[in-house]
């Protein structure tokens, strides 16, 4: 008797397949069951939750952060304990050790490096390459995206301003119009503010060929964040995750995502206090830039680790209010998964 193609089984069986078709290319190129990568996130993106999510079927990235060379090792070295899972090291371009830590990479056989905050430099692309890991870059606009590309990038995330952490001044919405139609050599990942898997298959359909969540997956039972952390983001609503004020214009202040808090008014306190040093000549602009600067420093140790939810820096993105308990991973994999797939079979009604 032949299959009933109008089973709700049938309906979404075709629907996981054309799901699969739709991001095919991310799946072949990290090589997991879902391009669903997680957000490189500091103090974070850890051993265990980076090996959970790619035990979940996603890709797991190790946050290297300010990491010397020794400590990076041990963290692939204990990611790869407990993952036979392929997962990826995120780089910062401007660390002083950019060249030990690719080799630490590839002396471990990690298979993907992504180079993040700013354009990768020279040097460290033919390292990747000619190491044979696969390169991924951030693009923040289009004429860089074709430049990261045409230097020899694998493959690009671009990140819109919801998302947590450092951002951009563009949203998702606008960088995915501007963007993917217009690149086509190599995979693009889509980033920032993404919480629901209607969202990341909105993206497949424009062009991307996969996601990288990072708000959701830190509010998840194997991060290490601390419960208060955690529970910080549960409460938490889209409004309430905000980009850090410039007060003067004398001062930049780069701007970071995260949630409202005691220590997010004290920073505005801070930058006009350390302007007013300087108007009255105690301070050099240079000096006075620098005091603004380190207002933060270990800031966001202090609410990951510590769980100083008050006076910690708790980088999240708009997403926040899609979290709505701590979950398993696996659970949030699945969620995602599962929302892109209803969606699809709803479609063929």
């Amino acid at each position: 008797m032949p299959p009933d193609i109008f089973s709700p089984d049938a309906r979404r069986a075709a629907a996981e397949a054309d799901l699969g078709r739709l991001w095919a290319r991310g799946t072949d190129f990290l090589g997991c069951r879902y391009a669903i990568l997680g957000g490189a996130m500091s103090w974070v993106s850890e051993r265990n939750l980076v090996a959970a999510i790619s035990n979940a079927g996603g890709f797991g990235v190790i946050a290297c952060g300010a990491m010397t060379p020794d400590l990076l090792a041990g963290e692939i070295e204990g990611t790869l304990a407990l993952t036979a899972k392929p997962f990826g090291v995120n780089l910062i371009t401007m660390h002083p050790q950019l060249d030990d830590l690719i080799r630490v990479c590839l002396e471990h056989k990690v298979g993907h490096i992504v180079l993040a905050g700013g354009i990768p430099p020279g040097g460290a692309v033919r390292a990747v390459k000619d190491g044979g890991a696969k390169l991924v870059a951030f693009a923040p606009a289009l004429v860089l995206a074709k430049r990261l590309v045409r230097s020899g990038a694998d493959a690009l995330v671009i990140e819109g301003s919801e998302a947590g952490g450092h951002i951009g001044p563009v949203s998702l919405t606008v960088l995915a119009q501007e963007i993917l139609p217009h690149i086509h050599d190599v995979p693009v990942f889509v980033a920032g503010g993404l919480g629901r898997g209607e969202a990341i298959l909105a993206n497949l359909e424009m062009g991307a060929s996969g996601a990288q969540l990072g708000t959701r997956f830190a509010a998840a039972a194997e991060s290490v964040a601390h419960p208060a952390f955690k529970q910080a983001f549960v409460r938490a609503n889209a409004r309430d995750a905000i980009p850090s004020i410039q007060l003067d214009e004398r001062f930049p202040v780069i701007p970071v995502r995260g949630l409202v808090n005691a220590g997010t008014k004290r920073f505005l306190e801070h930058q006009a206090e350390t302007a007013a040093r300087f108007q009255a000549g105690d301070l050099t602009k240079e000096a006075a830039q620098l005091v603004i600067e380190r207002f933060w420093a270990g800031a966001l140790r202090r609410a990951v680790i510590d769980g100083d939810v008050e006076q910690g820096s708790m980088m999240a993105g708009q997403s926040v209010g899609m979290v709505t308990s701590v979950q398993p991973t696996a659970e949030i994999v699945a969620e995602l998964v599962g929302q892109a797939v209803a969606a699809l079979v709803a479609r063929r009604g």
